[in-house]
């Protein structure tokens, strides 16, 4: 073992149990209440279910599925598996048939944890597809248990080189490939974020994100690591922001929208009185002024004013306590990250992807540079290829993809070097700023590279927008499919008194806000980028019809091709 975490994930619960005891592991709402449980409660829990798996057969090395919501049960089963010297294989509820049956098949697990009937249902329908798969149980089942001692000489026997997941990338395009990360390459990512992330007992990180997903696995082993609460979110994402308040987290890791719907819905409500708007952006400029340590004395009053009646009720709507905050997966707009700073709400950016353990570059309250995602942690190099392709080295990135060396070999070069595939930029002081996806490039027909990402983001600055893709590979120039975001289509028709109608996307006050946002957008970029034509689609994109990854990513080829009339229409081409 090290000093400051555990050699393997084997024994994280008891290194865990030994340092913090009695302290708060886990809150977790239930029947309505929230209830708690300590580290060694934890570690029993988990002593428990692991004696279960081994009792029931699972060997180790062996790989087991978890197809759950994140909930107190998720992490049970997650350190378990480990303990019992066995590979998770972590599962989106959300995920279809075909990417079920993939994944369970392909990765050979000869178990699944379900979270309820419903989804044991959905594997028991799939296992004539699955020769390895032995046993679909339910959380909270009891099995037959193998000995504490058997319990722990397994988790003794784990090595850091030894597999600890099999993490599948939710791709834009095919099917998801199998990440292989060891329990070096996951402990690799402590010893490099831990420094940055202070924490210990009396904290708490309130947890919304899907654990399928490996950033929250990672906040739950940091929070953990440190001696912190693990706070579970109730289970409907409608409820967060209200739990927020109540739970009073520390650290809140999300994803941008979360931030950016607070900063609408603030907005909103000033553009709702006269004068409302300037004095907020008013407010705003101050505030990022006091953060800065910039705010002359003469305005003083007027900041505390802006304290008083704007200020403490957003740090209240976070509960009071928030003092790091992390958002990742795409980038989030400037101006929400000026208004929650004014707020005295840090969020800091970050950076990774499944194959680099998770983590690959992170802004801290150490180092901060808005509009990057941070420099490289430590242990990891970081450099840009020829064609601008960010390239990664260093212990935490991954040994290859499971069961296919060809996809390894495409990923990782003969150095070590894993090719992100995303375009990015170093700074002179070492902040690394991510400009796009490799793949994702447009050629026009006028042979003129765009970088779809840029415009996409830039249009997305509305409140009223959703979601933009851009088209235009082999085109004569850009144009776009938009998607509303229908809260705020529906707040701003009852402002206006404007009847939107069933089909807000069809209305032509809705169409006007569309247009002064492309406008807005294209001001700002060179003239081969902007959109010179877009088409309003009347319902968002979502995983069920396969236009998003369970990480909610834009499955392109997939929106092209539903969408290939629409598209055609804009080049004034019939379909």
């Amino acid at each position: 073992m090290t000093a400051d975490r555990p050699e393997t994930l084997a024994v994280f619960t008891e290194w865990t149990a030994e340092r913090y005891g009695t302290e708060t592991a886990l809150r977790y709402r239930r029947d309505g209440e929230w209830r708690t449980l300590s580290y060694a409660g934890l570690r029993d829990t988990v002593r428990e279910l692991g004696r279960g798996l081994a009792g029931l057969g699972v060997a180790p090395g062996e790989r087991v599925a978890v197809l759950a919501e994140t909930r107190p049960e998720w992490t049970y089963t997650h350190f378990a598996v480990l303990a019992a010297g066995a590979v998770l294989v972590p599962v989106y509820p959300t995920a279809g048939e075909e990417e079920l049956a993939w994944v369970l098949g392909d990765s050979e697990a000869v178990a699944v944890v379900c979270e309820d009937a419903a989804q044991a249902d959905r594997v028991t329908a799939l296992r004539a597809k699955l020769p390895r798969l032995r046993d679909v149980m339910l959380m909270g089942e009891r099995l037959p248990r193998a000995s504490a001692g058997e319990l722990a000489a397994r988790a003794a026997a784990v090595r850091p080189g030894d597999d600890a997941a099999i993490v599948y990338t939710s791709g834009t395009t095919g099917l998801p490939k199998g990440c292989r990360l060891t329990h070096g390459n996951l402990g690799a990512v402590q010893d490099a974020t831990l420094p940055l992330v202070a924490g210990g007992p009396g904290d708490s990180t309130y947890l919304y994100l899907p654990l399928a997903h490996l950033l929250a696995q990672l906040i739950q082993f940091t929070t953990l690591l440190e001696g912190g609460e693990l706070c579970y979110f109730g289970g409907r994402i409608e409820d967060v922001v209200a739990e927020l308040a109540e739970a009073r987290p520390t650290h809140l890791p999300s994803v941008p929208r979360l931030f950016e719907k607070l900063h609408s819905v603030v907005l909103g409500l000033a553009e709702a009185r006269e004068g409302g708007r300037e004095r907020f952006e008013e407010a705003v400029r101050l505030g990022v002024l006091e953060a800065e340590g910039r705010l002359p004395e003469s305005s003083r009053e007027a900041w505390r004013a802006a304290d008083e009646s704007l200020y403490s009720l957003v740090r209240a709507a976070f509960g009071g306590r928030l003092r790091w905050a992390l958002t990742g997966g795409a980038p989030i707009a400037p101006a929400t990250l000026d208004f929650l700073r004014a707020c005295g709400i840090r969020v800091f950016e970050g950076y990774g992807m499944t194959e680099s353990g998770g983590v690959i570059s992170l802004n801290h309250p150490g180092a901060v540079r808005y509009g990057t995602v941070g420099r490289p942690v430590s242990g990891c190099e970081v450099r840009i290829g020829t064609d601008g392709e960010v390239l990664v080295r260093g212990p935490m990135v991954f040994p290859g993809y499971h069961a296919n060396p060809a996809a390894t070999a495409e990923a990782l070069d003969a150095g070590g070097w894993l090719r992100t595939g995303d375009l990015g930029e170093l700074d002179g002081d070492g902040f690394l700023r991510i400009t796009g996806r490799k793949k994702e490039l447009i050629i026009t027909s006028a042979g003129k590279n765009l970088t779809p990402s840029e415009a996409e983001f830039a249009v997305q600055r509305s409140r009223y927008v959703s979601r933009v893709v851009m088209i235009g590979d082999r085109r004569p120039y850009p144009v776009a499919l938009i998607t509303l975001d229908p809260e705020e289509i529906a707040a701003w028709a009852a402002r206006e008194g404007v009847d939107p109608g069933p089909d807000p996307s069809a209305h032509p006050a809705v169409r006007a806000l569309v247009e002064e946002a492309v406008a807005a957008a294209n001001e700002g970029l060179s003239r081969p980028s902007r959109i010179r034509a877009f088409h309003i689609l009347r319902d968002d994109f979502t995983i069920a019809d396969g236009t998003l990854t369970p990480t909610l990513k834009l499955r392109r080829a997939a929106i092209t091709t539903r969408y290939a009339t629409e598209i055609a229409a804009l080049y004034g081409e019939e379909e």
